[in-house]
């Protein structure tokens, strides 16, 4: 009885049970029905698959690109031409000899006339105004003082003339130039006094007669003061080349200078037989003036505003604006590749003159990762051999100026006074290599290199720098400025002359040099400087590339400098 009622029970139970199995398959069979109608087909499916591996593969692809594509070399590459040389640089000579017309300084000179001059700016600033001053002094027909240098400017050198030239040879090698006197004489007890005046800037022959020499006949002894540029650009055949000779022959540095800089170039030369020297200037000071932008950010922002917010007069102007009309200086990296995709390869040795640069070895890296070879004075000497100079600004950078003349490449980051100094110095003495960005062109090179391979990029490269690398002919006669330029004192063979092609691009139409500059030259002096272009305009340099002219302006030029440090401190 009681084992029914058990059964009776289950079987109960198991009825109660059933629907509910029943509504949880039928759910079951409802859902996978679902599914079954949404998934896709199977060859949808295969086609997903291959779809997504494409996609993937992709990926990769264009990862691969990015870090294998633009793969820099450790070679230069072969380029068929010679890289330490320009080319036809054997033609071209320098000429400064004065003509059988240009009296001595015996008949010209008149007594009691006496010219004083202060310079201004740092070692190569001052040295244009010592070359000019020497040529005012003979427009003037008056006697020269050796020459004060600046000691109270941004650069803080005590040194004087004769610490830095060799003021003897100076006054001897002029001699038949201009009457030079180491100081004023004596009026009775007392020493001649001198008028102090300032002349204005790119002062002609006429401009130094009609404003100078009437106070010069009356005071007897003029100053004129902060003399940097105070000559014009052109003047004639004759004074030209007095500028020659006394920037490349009388202007002589002490012998401890010379034996120095003589011996951090043999110090070079030990380590290779030719040798790159390059004017980086990526120091803070010349960053915040830029007003540029170099990758670093809010950091960067705000370090370099602290420093121009020092100059009152120094504003930021607009970054994207500067770096497409070629006016910031290229970071070490951008230098580095440029001279690779020029053929110079990582065995190549490097001297580099340059202040603290910005960001230190941080922004180095790149550079020294190209060119491991680098070095600078202080990497080359012992800080011993450089405890005579190491506190004068001045006699420092005249070590790097005789390196960076006996180099075979020299490499300028911007346009200031020791790069014009050096461009037109190793024009007049045999057109060694000077290699000049072509910043203008190269900046949208940089910024789309991710895009392109590499062979695509070095191409580029030495398509824009043509007519930028210190080549005979590369500037036409009295363009830029004339210390970057002395067209006047380069004289060609006849080899040169009787040739098709003297030159690896004649841009316009060559006078000869012998020719009287002030009827050849065009008057550089009324140009503008920096024309305001529209952003996407490079006719400039789209002129220059067509053969017509290529003119180096200076970053400074044109800018009217009310604080005189920080002019010293920018154009040197």
């Amino acid at each position: 009885m009681a084992y029914q009622r058990r059964r009776q029970h289950y079987y109960q139970r198991f009825r109660l049970v059933i629907p509910v199995l029943s509504a949880v398959t039928a759910a079951l069979l409802f859902l996978f029905a679902l599914l079954s109608f949404l998934a896709p087909s199977p060859v949808e499916t295969d086609r997903m698959l291959r779809r997504r591996q494409h996609t993937l593969i992709n990926f990769e692809a264009n990862e691969a690109i990015e870090n294998a594509t633009f793969r820099v070399p450790s070679n230069g590459g072969k380029l068929g031409r010679d890289i330490w040389t320009s080319t036809n640089s054997e033609h071209f000579y320098g000429c400064s000899n004065s003509s059988n017309k240009f009296q001595k300084a015996q008949v010209v000179t008149h007594p009691n006339r006496y010219l004083l001059i202060a310079t201004s700016g740092g070692l190569n600033q001052q040295r244009t105004g010592i070359t000019d001053a020497v040529v005012a002094a003979r427009i003037l027909n008056a006697t020269l003082v050796v020459p004060k240098l600046d000691q109270r400017s941004f650069w803080k050198d005590s040194s004087n003339f004769s610490e830095i030239f060799d003021v003897d040879w100076f006054i001897a090698y002029l001699s038949k130039d201009v009457k030079i006197i180491k100081q004023l004489p004596s009026k009775g007890r007392k020493p001649l006094s001198a008028y102090n005046m300032r002349v204005p800037r790119k002062c002609n022959e006429r401009c130094y007669i009609t404003r100078i020499l009437p106070v010069l006949l009356k005071k007897h002894a003029v100053q004129l003061s902060k003399f940097d540029y105070r000559l014009a650009n052109r003047l004639d055949t004759e004074y030209q080349k007095l500028r020659c000779r006394v920037n490349y022959h009388a202007l002589r540095f002490t012998n401890p200078i010379l034996a120095m800089g003589e011996k951090l170039v043999q110090r070079m030369r030990m380590r290779s037989k030719h040798y790159i020297a390059l004017h980086l200037r990526f120091e803070p000071d010349m960053l915040a003036f830029s007003g540029c932008d170099y990758g670093g950010g809010e950091k960067e922002q705000k370090e370099l505003g602290a420093i121009r917010r020092r100059w009152k007069t120094l504003h930021r102007s607009n970054p994207d604006r500067a770096r497409r009309q070629g006016r910031c200086p290229l970071t070490p990296e951008e230098v580095g590749l440029m001279l690779r995709a020029l053929g110079y390869g990582s065995d190549v040795h490097i001297y580099v003159a340059s202040g603290e640069v910005y960001g230190g070895e941080r922004t180095l890296a790149p550079l020294k990762a190209l060119f491991p070879n680098y070095h600078s004075k202080e990497t080359i000497a012992t800080k011993e051999e450089l405890e005579s100079f190491s506190s004068f600004s001045s006699r420092m950078a005249a070590l790097d100026f005789i390196v960076c003349d006996e180099s075979d490449v020299f490499v300028t980051n911007n346009n200031g006074n020791m790069a014009k100094m050096l461009a037109g110095r190793r024009r007049y003495f045999g057109h060694k290599p000077t290699i000049r960005p072509n910043a203008k062109k190269l900046y949208r090179l940089f910024l789309n290199r991710s895009n392109m391979t590499w062979e695509v990029f070095a191409s580029s490269v030495r398509n824009f720098q043509r007519g930028f690398m210190g080549e005979p002919k590369e500037v036409r006669p009295g363009r830029g400025g004339f210390h970057e330029n002395p067209s006047t004192c380069i004289c060609e063979d006849s080899t040169a002359k009787g040739g098709k092609n003297s030159g690896p691009r004649k841009q316009g139409k060559h006078n000869t040099t012998k020719r009287n500059a002030s009827n050849d030259e065009p008057d550089v002096d009324n140009e503008s400087e920096w024309p305001d272009m529209d952003d996407d305009d490079d006719d400039q340099n789209d002129l220059a590339e067509k053969g017509t002219f290529n003119e180096t302006m200076s970053d400074y030029d044109a800018l009217n400098f009310d604080e005189p440090e920080l002019e010293a401190m920018i154009s040197d």
